[in-house]
């Protein structure tokens, strides 16, 4: 497999493309061949060493994919040979293959590319904590989101819509309004 490592800490510039032995599944683990990696803030700040994950180079960051499965670890129910997943990471996302716990995983809808997939649940799933579990958003309040023009702000913004808000998006210029 490949994988795109971090071998220093000097930005995305300490990034290196290398070739490794593919991976095997353990015990309730799953084999993910990935198809799409989603790139996000976190990332970046982990070429740096400047997030609160602080894994030992080398190693890759990626916190989400999507992919298919292609090998099941011993004891893994639930889940077939096949199956089109996404699935949330501390940071390893950046391969072609990774091994992931089965508890990690979601199923993609049939109507969701793998692209989408990969790129839905940090953007979303913050936005989605923020304003239903944390904020309580109810129908018909007014969500003010600056930064509206980022992945985490665009979420807010058609979470808030679909929860029936009234949504006043804001950023930094004109040209990300």
């Amino acid at each position: 497999m490949r994988a795109a490592m971090v071998t220093e800490f000097t930005g995305p510039e300490g990034i290196s493309v290398q070739e490794l032995a593919d991976p095997t599944p353990k015990k309730g683990q799953v084999v993910v061949k990935v198809a799409a990696a989603g790139v996000n803030f976190p990332d970046l700040l982990m070429t740096r060493d400047m997030y609160q994950l602080k894994p030992p180079p080398p190693f890759a960051c990626g916190g989400e994919i999507a992919g298919e499965i292609i090998a099941l670890g011993e004891g893994v129910e639930g889940w077939e040979v096949g199956e089109r997943v996404m699935a949330l990471l501390p940071f390893g996302g950046f391969a072609t293959h990774v091994a992931s716990s089965a508890r990690q995983l979601v199923r993609v809808p049939d109507t969701m590319d793998l692209e989408t997939a990969a790129a839905f649940a940090f953007t979303y799933g913050t936005s989605y904590h923020a304003l239903v579990d944390r904020g309580a958003l109810a129908t018909e309040e007014r969500l003010l989101v600056l930064g509206a023009a980022g992945g985490v702000g665009l979420a807010a913004v058609e979470i808030g819509a679909a929860l029936g808000a009234e949504v006043v998006a804001a950023a930094s210029t004109d040209e990300k309004l």
